[in-house]
């Protein structure tokens, strides 16, 4: 372990769920992942079969953690399930269609959905636990399983790219996005 340099993260978002497949978004609902997520799932456990990993990380909900009862059946390190990791919560309109709440995300970067939470709440919370791998994990490669929405708050808390920017742009759902945590980071400027 190298000190001082920092935490490599590589960040993974689940595969699709049922909900997802049918253009649903879950929000804190539980969600299975469809057959085409499990196919993903492998996919992602053969890309990881021989990564250097110090632990995996992950959100709590049912979709994501299918996935990495999947993606990293046979990791030796610790595998942390953690809340913070979670998606959205939409409140009232957890379920409801994907392409509503994409059109409405603008509007609730610092107000809360009805009954939820903001996407300035999933930032703060994204940003205690990344906070807490940077002082735990310093050197590490590690790799973080949670949400397209979990890693729209990375890219602003790493990048420094505005939420009012970055919910202007289609979330991206890109598989293995690497993200340097350098070491010591508090997430403040």
């Amino acid at each position: 372990m190298l000190c001082g340099v920092g935490v490599e993260i590589v960040f993974e978002t689940h595969p699709q769920t049922m909900h997802s497949e049918a253009g649903i978004a879950s929000g804190w609902l539980p969600a299975s992942l469809s057959e085409n997520g499990r196919r993903h799932a492998r996919e992602m456990r053969r890309r990881h079969r021989h990564d250097p990993l110090a632990a995996v990380y992950h959100s709590d909900l049912l979709r994501v953690v299918e996935t990495v009862e999947i993606a990293f059946i046979a990791f030796p390190g610790p595998v942390v399930a953690d809340k913070r990791l979670r998606d959205l919560n939409y409140g009232a309109l957890n379920g409801a269609p994907e392409a509503q709440l994409w059109r409405e995300r603008a509007t609730h970067i610092d107000t809360r959905f009805p009954h939820g939470e903001s996407l300035r709440q999933l930032v703060d919370r994204t940003r205690d636990l990344l906070v807490e791998l940077a002082a735990r994990w310093d050197g590490e490669r590690i790799a973080v399983v949670a949400h397209p929405v979990t890693r729209l708050a990375v890219d602003h808390l790493l990048s420094g790219v505005p939420l009012e920017k970055l919910v202007q742009a289609p979330i991206e759902t890109d598989t293995g996005v690497r993200y340097d945590l350098p070491a010591g980071w508090t997430g403040r400027p």
